[in-house]
């Protein structure tokens, strides 16, 4: 059984995980700081992050090198209050009372790097979007 708390928790999924989704991972904690718990996966992960992934990530001041490609277990589908799937809507699991989106991005696999650039601001215009929806409203109390 799964508890949810008051800070949401993202699921970002792609086939590999090995591009978009960490990507999107790395700007998630980067942007929203310790307010949302943020966690990729894969329904086939590769052996390693796509180096093109990194590089465009490390020109905006975000690093990933250090994450790795992981498999997408029920249990991580299951214990997010959000999954974003990008490329492979039907492999996720649906639990009640879960917000889905897919998010229609290129692939950066086999890309050049300026073309894995638009898909780095793609992600992060979309990132900025949820971080702005999902982020409660700080409250100053004088």
């Amino acid at each position: 059984m799964t508890t949810h708390d008051s800070k949401p928790r993202v699921l970002f999924v792609c086939v590999h995980n090995a591009g978009r989704s960490q990507m999107a991972a790395g700007f998630l904690r980067h942007l929203a700081e310790d307010t949302i718990d943020v966690r990729s996966a894969g329904s086939e992960p590769a052996d390693q992050i796509n180096p093109l992934a990194v590089e465009a990530m490390r020109e905006v001041g975000i690093d990933i090198a250090d994450q790795q490609p992981k498999l997408l277990r029920p249990e991580d589908s299951e214990a997010s209050s959000v999954v974003i799937t990008m490329g492979c809507g039907d492999v996720c699991p649906y639990y009640p009372g879960q917000r889905h989106e897919d998010w229609e991005l290129d692939d950066p696999a086999g890309q050049d790097l300026d073309t894995v650039r638009a898909i780095r601001d793609e992600i992060r215009t979309r990132v900025e979007r949820l971080v702005n929806e999902l982020r409660p409203a700080r409250k100053v109390s004088g």
